[in-house]
């Protein structure tokens, strides 16, 4: 059974600093694509962005130059640095996993997911 659990989601002020994790288990990790989504009450699930099973990774704009995604396939973890927080960052934040190398962009395609983590960006 694939399981995937985020950690280090809170509360920050704007222009801070916080560091997700998310820990994959039952899957053959390293030849998995690995995305973070996140979504406000009433919006749909945003992709932040991905990181394929070379280590190529790819953001939606609002986030480029300010997160950053990494993984760790030793530990069969995933990151997610994101520096220079805005409040309109505030956010579910979700880790997902696709079976196969690439990744595509919707999250519909997403095999699996995290339970979520919550991060809270205040003025």
């Amino acid at each position: 059974q694939v399981q995937l659990v985020e950690s280090g989601g809170g509360s920050v002020q704007s222009g801070g600093s916080l560091r997700l994790s998310c820990v994959a288990s039952g899957y053959t990790y390293r030849s998995a694509c690995m995305a973070w989504f996140r979504q406000v009450p009433g919006k749909e699930r945003e992709r932040v962005g991905q990181i394929d099973r070379d280590g190529n990774t790819g953001y939606v704009p609002s986030v480029k130059g300010r997160f950053t995604i990494s993984r760790d396939n030793a530990k069969s973890t995933l990151y997610l640095q994101m520096n220079s927080l805005k409040p309109e960052d505030t956010a579910m934040y979700y880790c997902a996993l696709f079976r196969n190398s690439w990744c595509p962009d919707g999250p519909s395609a997403y095999n699996y997911w995290g339970q979520g983590t919550q991060v809270t960006v205040s003025s």
